[in-house]
This record gives structure tokens, C-alpha cells and sequence, in this order.
């Protein structure tokens, strides 16, 4: 500190401080800071308890091996097993997803930076030494995995003390390969930290607050887990042709793989021509773009032509499994949403004693699925004096199964008289009664959601529409419903994922009757791992699973993106 003296006044001079917490920008960097301390346990308990498990079963599915976590490695044999040559497609594909999703990622970016003159490619360096170091991170999670498992069987081995699973833990996590992962991993994060500090104090304040770290950094990530997918997937296919050649056996992978993928991209190209023909002018135009969008989904048709033959080579239960998923979904959702409206549109009205019909319709949801589940499984029993059978004998007609009936609804309906293939023939009766409880329990929570999506809806549009002489069923068509698709969007995405997900009420309520007609997706991924204990292929049916409930929920937002009116 110095002074100054100008005329009679002294005047002090106070040197400027290098603190990275001064000013305004150290004002933002101190809330952000304080922002991540409390968003660290949400992030610590998302990783422990979501993204952890994730990996695990990821690294899991590649392993084989009866009643042991810890198989050897198996590759992608386990996704062989379930679903045959269509594991090439799907890896294939999903590898080139995240090459395309990464690509989007920074040009949208970028698009941004240029409209705003902001710094970009500046910060692609830092965010790449990042990415990098967090798929080392996963590299040493996974080669941590097998170390940290086999503890357990070297202490039951050696039969030491308690006091040695500390030794022997910390013995495995010293191997050389786990080591070299995690020192790998801390030095890319720590680096590509340091020079992203380095690039940001030598920059501007406003290039400093809004640095592209982060959206190359996922770019990283997602470039090489497409780079290990594309490998993987190219070792598995060499390894599988070496043992058909050994064995004397000829196989069709990459004809399989050429013809359905190409099947799925003129399938693409044709939703997309359909979909653009409502916005042509002229009805030339609009019949061209029509007539294009059929040829190319015949020709689509004729390539994927192939797929039936991958599907017969896979694992019929696992294949059958999500046929009846996808029929519970079908049989429940539509019902669903249909019934809910109608009871929250009559509920909405001002009718005495609203307030209670709400609470009677939203108890089964909040009531215990297993002892309700039981309770259908008296009602819907085989026997003659079960309830619904003696309501159809009063009424002249024959009892039915119920739950123990393998049959399809249509089969029934038909008869023997004509013999349909297993896809053709409906759910099973016993697959329908589960549909009729699914549909009993959530039609109570879509109503409570409506009445709230109803209450939401300005009064004053159903007076204006009133005055303009609009009816009741022009109001709903042209107010209700358009006010209401995001409810409506929110509960068919809802629904469709906890339709996917089901298993509790209906493993109570099948039978082995039925010939596992009832069993979902679910139900045998339960099954494989608790009484076949094949854990590498139960978590290879896991992770299957979650990449269709990912694509229906692509394929949902892709919908009703331009069908959903915010206001």
C-alpha cells in the first residue's frame, strides 16, 4: 500500500489482487462452487446406487458361469444366446448412435458459439484429456470388479479372520493392471483440469463463462465407447467365423447384418417421407412424397425379411417373453388412458360427492400389489365356484381357466378348427386377467393426473368457446385434448416404461398352468438369475431390456414432439 498526495488530499492506492474470488466472476465461480458442494451427495448417491449397478451388469453380461458372480469371459456370447446374430446389428448400431449423437453434440454447439462470437475449438483439448480419463476410470472399475469379488472365496479358502479381508482386498486393488487404470485415470482428469484452469485464465470472462469443457468431454466419452463397441464387435465376429470354420460350419452374420440394417434405414427414410408430406403445398407433392414413403417401406419389408431367421435362432423364452410384454402393454395402456380420462372428465364436473369417488378410484393404486394380486387369484380361480365362473354359469355359460389357460384369446375364439402361429393367436387368457388387474390398479393414479391436467386448463377458454356457440364435445375436442397432451404425453411414456417393468403382481398371479404364457420380460430375468443362476445372462437380458424401454422412449418423445401443445 502506498500514498498519494495530490494538493491536500492524500489519496491511497491499494495494489490489485490476484484472487481468483474477486470480483464478479469470482462471485459466479464462488456459486457454482457452493452449488456442486450441495449437488455432490446427489451425485454420489445417483453413482453408488444407479449408474454402478448399470456398469456392473454391463460387465456382468459379458461373463459366464453357473452359481458364480465372477465366470470368465465370455464376450457377447450371452447376447448370442438371447437374441443370435441381431447382437452384431444391435452393437453395430448402437456404436454408430453415439458417434452420431457426439457429432450433434458439438456442431450444435458450435452453431452456438459462432452466433454468439464465443471461443470453441479452443477448449477441445481439456475436454478430450477428460473423456478420456473418465473411460479410463470405467476401465478400472471393471478391472477392479473381478478382483474385489473373489475376496469373499479366497478368505471362505484360505479360512482366515475377519481382520484379512482388509489384507486381501488391499492385495487385489494393488495388482499392476488396477493401478496402472487408476493412476491413468487420475492423471487425464487432473490434466485435462489443469489445462482447461490454464486456457480459462488467459481468456476473457465471458469466453471463461461459457467454455465448451463440457460438451467435448461428453463427446470423448461417447467417441471412444463407439471406438470399444465397433472393436468388440469386430472380435466377437472373427472369434465366432474361427469356430464355425473349425467346426466345418458356413455362417450368415454379415449378410444378416447388411440386409436388416439396411432394412431399418429405409425404414427411417420412409417415416420421415411420410411424415413431411402433410407439409407440402401441393397435392402433387404430397402424393409423391406418399407413393416414395410405400415403395421404400415394401422394399424395407423385403430386407428385413431377414429378421424372422435371427429371431427363430435366439432364445425362444426370452423371444416369447417380450411378446407377452409387448401384449400387456398393448392390452393395458390404451384402456388405461381411455378409462381415466373419461372418469377424471366426469369427476371434474360439480357433482355431489366428488371427493370421495376420487379416493375409492385411487385406492387399488396405493393398495399392496401382492394381496390384491391374491385377491384376483380367487376371483379369477378355475374352479367352477370361483366368482366369475359361477356369474357365467348363472348366466348359461361354460366356466373358463382363467389363469391356468395357456390358449390364446383368439385361438378361444376360433377354435381348433384353425391353428394360428403363437404371435397371431393373442394373449393368453391368463395374460388377459393380468391385463384386467393392470388396468384395475393404474387407472386410479392416470385419473388423479388428469383431474390435475384438467384443473390446469383456463376457465375462461370454455366461456369464450360457449359464447361462440362451441358445444361440449367441440370444447374437449379443441381445447381439452390439445391443453391436455402433455398429461397425455407424460402418462403413455409413464406407462409404456412401467408396463416394460412389471413383475410383481404378475408373478403372483401366474401359474405354471399356463405354460409361461405370462411371463414377461421381466419375470424371466428374474427367473434366469434366481433359479437358473446364470447371472452373466440374466444382466445380458437386463441390459436388453433397457435398450428397448430407451428406444420406445426415443421413439415416444420422436412422436409427440410436434403433438404436444405447451400453451
Amino acid at each position: 500500500m502506498s500514498t498519494t498526495a495530490v494538493g491536500k488530499q492524500v489519496r491511497t492506492v491499494t495494489p490489485a489482487r490476484s484472487n481468483i474470488f474477486a470480483g464478479r466472476q469470482g462471485r459466479k465461480l464462488r456459486e457454482a462452487l457452493l452449488a456442486y458442494l450441495f449437488l455432490f451427495p446427489a451425485f454420489l448417491i445417483i453413482g453408488l446406487f444407479g449408474l454402478f449397478p448399470l456398469l456392473f451388469a454391463a460387465y456382468q453380461s459379458t461373463l459366464v458361469g453357473l452359481n458364480r458372480i465372477v465366470g470368465r469371459y465370455d464376450g457377447l456370447n450371452n447376447y448370442v444366446r438371447a437374441i443370435d446374430n441381431l447382437t452384431y446389428v444391435l452393437f453395430f448400431w448402437l456404436a454408430a448412435l453415439l458417434v452420431f449423437m457426439a457429432l450433434r453434440s458439438i456442431m450444435q454447439a458450435r452453431r452456438t458459439a459462432q452466433e454468439k462470437q464465443w471461443a470453441f475449438w479452443i477448449w477441445a483439448p481439456s475436454g478430450a484429456i477428460i473423456g478420456a480419463g473418465f473411460i479410463l476410470f470405467v476401465l478400472f472399475i471393471f478391472r477392479a470388479l473381478p478382483a474385489v469379488l473373489e475376496v469373499p472365496q479366497l478368505m471362505r479358502a484360505r479360512g482366515g479372520p475377519q481382520a484379512s479381508f482388509q489384507q486381501l482386498l488391499a492385495q487385489a486393488l494393488a495388482a499392476p493392471p488396477i493401478q496402472q487404470a487408476l493412476w491413468g485415470a487420475l492423471l487425464f482428469i487432473v490434466a485435462g483440469i489443469a489445462l482447461h484452469w490454464y486456457i480459462a485464465r488467459r481468456r476473457s470472462p465471458r469466453d471463461r463463462l461459457h467454455n465448451a469443457t463440457g460438451v467435448f468431454t461428453g463427446a470423448a466419452v461417447m467417441l471412444l465407447s463407439a471406438a470399444y463397441l465397433l472393436w468388440l464387435t469386430w472380435t466377437e465376429i472373427q472369434r465366432a467365423y474361427s469356430e464355425a470354420l473349425e467346426a466345418g460350419e458356413g455362417l450368415d452374420i454379415w449378410s444378416q447384418i447388411i440386409t436388416i440394417s439396411a432394412g431399418f434405414l429405409l425404414l427411417f427414410v420412409a417415416w420421415q417421407l411420410w411424415d413431411s408430406a402433410s407439409h407440402r403445398q401441393s397435392n402433387a407433392g404430397t402424393a409423391l412424397r406418399l407413393g416414395a414413403a410405400a415403395a421404400l417401406l415394401a422394399s424395407a419389408w423385403f430386407l428385413i425379411g431377414e429378421l424372422p431367421r435371427a429371431i427363430a435362432a435366439g432364445d425362444d423364452t426370452w423371444w416369447y417373453g417380450l411378446l407377452a410384454t409387448l401384449y400387456y402393454s398393448m392390452g393395458t395402456i390404451p384402456i388405461q388412458l381411455g378409462v381415466a380420462l373419461l372418469l377424471a372428465t366426469l369427476l371434474f364436473q360439480d357433482i355431489w360427492g366428488k371427493s370421495v369417488f376420487r379416493i375409492i378410484y385411487f385406492v387399488p393404486y396405493i393398495a399392496p400389489f401382492v394381496g390384491t394380486a391374491a385377491v384376483f387369484r380367487i376371483i379369477f380361480s378355475s374352479r367352477p365356484s370361483a366368482p366369475v365362473n359361477a356369474f357365467l354359469r348363472s348366466v348359461g355359460a361354460d366356466p373358463l381357466a382363467w389363469l391356468n389357460e395357456p390358449a390364446g384369446i383368439f385361438q378361444l375364439m376360433l377354435g381348433d378348427a384353425l391353428t394360428l402361429p403363437a404371435w397371431a393367436a393373442g394373449p393368453s387368457l391368463a395374460l388377459v386377467v393380468i391385463i384386467i388387474y393392470g388396468t384395475w390398479s393404474f387407472v386410479g393414479f392416470n385419473t388423479v393426473i388428469f383431474l390435475a391436467g384438467l384443473g390446469s386448463i383456463p376457465r375462461e377458454l370454455y366461456e369464450a368457446a360457449s359464447i361462440d356457440g362451441g358445444g361440449r364435445w367441440a370444447q374437449f375436442r379443441h381445447i381439452t385434448l390439445p391443453l391436455l397432451s402433455p398429461t397425455i404425453y407424460f402418462l403413455t411414456l409413464y406407462s409404456v416404461i412401467g408396463t416394460f417393468k412389471a413383475f410383481n403382481h404378475i408373478y403372483v398371479l401366474r401359474t405354471a398352468a399356463a405354460l409361461g404364457t405370462t411371463d414377461t420380460a421381466s419375470v424371466v430375468i428374474f427367473q434366469t438369475f434366481k433359479r437358473d443362476t446364470r447371472y452373466g445372462y440374466a444382466s445380458a437380458l437386463a441390459i436388453l431390456l433397457l435398450l428397448i424401454i430407451l428406444a420406445l422412449t426415443a421413439v415416444n418423445n420422436r412422436l409427440a414432439s410436434k403433438r404436444v401443445f405447451y400453451g
